[in-house]
């Protein structure tokens, strides 16, 4: 069932629970209001949004009608909003704009991408809200897109035309009721970014970084390809989002160091694919090196724009929720040019006034490669790179992340802490949550290892709102799965394994193994 019911003059769809409309709970509504609400929100705010005048029904309106309402309220245009380029570090004065080949500020730091706030606090939150709204799920190109649906916030000025875009984003936030019971929780989230079209979050940023160099080939730039280092996951993204857009792609890859699934699409999608025998960060040097001399495009998370579209994941658990914001956010951390962008998105949201604070970050990192933990428990007073050593969880196998300084702001200025996870802690955590309808990447088992770990030391309370990043699909890491459960890892003791029965095709045979199994 469902109900026309009106926010701040637009007009959405939301479920009828118990015979009221599950939307607009207040944050001190009984639990089970909240994650009525918020359960609603996932699903429904696909569906939203036409004006009244048109009897609610979306399907009803011209397309030029349909695009109107994909615009701001009096017709505001994305020209009024623009970005650039900024040095991360405060102390470099130096500016760049967006169309430039240009990957680190005139000092040698990194590169941020600046918004013009004042244009866009012009206009009022409720607004963008409804905008936001409007625009999820949407046919309208580009902005049923979950990272084109906020454009404005996103790349301003780019042309719709030059957007390369396979609807990436709007991936569904798992209440996760039963797991978190079992962790003695009643109100853990997952949000599900592997559901992308690669099956990890890196399509969000790569949308608008391949995106930014359609844009900059079609005004004359000389690039011929674009590039990355990758431990997989980016170099799927890479691979597809080129192939979308027509442009070829160069991918770094450490030799021995992915998975079969991970190789496969890049390779699959036209990408010059190199293996390398090192492992990533000397694959991030070399390719580096490369795209001085060469026209090549460098598509690494140093590349601030492809936080830009990392950061649209925090805009989504906040529309998730109503516009809630969750006590802490649980982060698997690698390259942390992640940490960063959800702090970003957080920040930026407050700051325009949609939600009122910024919730606590907590990042998890595998024990094998943990370069951000030893510095959080020395106080950040002294960051040193690491070799990295082999973990499962092979996408955050890094041990000199190119973001450390920008995770460190984000941590700080988010009240957030970091914990790590051993390779026996991150795999039977994951196999546990596997147990209760999930099925997760290692790295999301270094998350919920870690944010058991920060519940058992009174870190994070039981009664608080939690949502862990998940940051990649469990189909692209059936090997290590297989092996757990075959009891083959050595580091792991696989105790939440399942055998498969294997046994004679006999009736008696078969219901004397169920027995063993279920009780009837």
């Amino acid at each position: 069932m469902a109900a026309f019911v009106g926010s701040a003059g637009a007009w959405g769809v939301a479920p009828v629970v118990g015979g009221r409309a599950a939307s607009g709970v207040a944050a001190d509504a009984p639990l089970s209001r909240r994650h009525a609400a918020a359960s609603a929100a996932v699903g429904t705010r696909m569906a939203l949004a036409t004006p009244p005048s048109h009897g609610g029904s979306f399907w009803k309106l011209s397309d030029a009608e349909r695009r109107a309402a994909m615009q701001l309220p009096g017709g505001s245009t994305p020209e009024g909003f623009s970005a650039k380029y900024v040095a991360f570090d405060k102390a470099d004065p130096s500016t760049h704009s967006l169309d430039e080949v240009v990957y680190r500020a005139a000092g040698g730091g990194l590169l941020d991408v600046q918004h013009d706030m004042e244009a866009l606090a012009r206009t009022p939150p409720e607004e963008w809200k409804d905008l936001f709204d409007r625009r999820a799920g949407r046919t309208v190109w580009p902005y049923g897109s979950g990272v084109w649906s906020k454009k404005e916030w996103v790349l301003p000025g780019i042309p719709d035309d030059d957007v390369v875009s396979m609807f990436e984003g709007n991936s569904n936030l798992f209440w996760a009721e039963r797991f978190g019971k079992e962790l003695g929780m009643t109100d853990l989230w997952v949000k599900q970014c592997g559901n992308s079209h690669t099956g990890s979050f890196k399509d969000l940023g790569m949308t608008v970084l391949v995106s930014q160099v359609n844009h900059m080939i079609k005004s004359g730039k000389p690039i011929k390809a674009v590039g990355c280092a990758s431990t997989g996951d980016t170099s799927a993204a890479l691979g597809a989002y080129c192939a979308a857009a027509g442009i070829p792609s160069i991918v770094f890859l450490p030799a021995d160091k992915v998975t079969m699934a991970q190789l496969v699409q890049p390779i699959a999608n036209g990408s010059v694919v190199m293996s390398l025998d090192t492992d990533f960060d000397g694959c991030m040097k070399l390719i580096q090196q490369v795209v001085e001399e060469y026209p090549i495009y460098l598509a690494n998370s140093m590349n601030s724009l492809r936080l830009e579209g990392q950061k649209t994941v925090s805009v989504e658990i906040a529309q998730q929720f109503d516009w809630l914001v969750p006590d802490w956010v649980v982060v698997p951390g690698g390259n942390l040019g992640n940490v960063y962008a959800f702090y970003k998105g957080f920040k930026m949201m407050k700051e325009l006034g949609l939600t009122d604070r910024i919730p606590r970050l907590a990042v998890a990192q595998a024990h094998n490669a943990n370069p951000l933990y030893r510095a959080y428990v020395d106080g950040f007073k002294n960051f040193k790179p690491i070799t990295a050593e082999k973990t499962l969880a092979s996408a955050i196998q890094i041990g000199d992340p190119v973001s450390i300084h920008r995770a460190v702001q984000a941590l700080e200025e988010s009240g957030g802490v970091v914990e790590e996870a051993t390779e026996d802690e991150l795999m039977d955590m994951s196999a546990r949550a596997d147990r209760t309808g999930m099925f997760n990447c290692p790295h999301t088992g270094v998350a919920l290892a870690a944010l058991d770990k920060l519940l058992k030391k009174g870190v994070i309370g039981r009664e608080e709102r939690v949502v862990v990043v998940s940051t990649a699909h469990g189909l692209k890491f059936t090997d290590s799965k297989v092996a757990y459960h075959e009891r083959k890892l050595h580091q792991c003791s696989s105790n939440y394994a399942n055998d498969v029965v294997r046994i004679p095709a006999n009736v008696d045979r078969v219901v004397d193994a169920i027995r063993k199994r279920v009780e009837f």
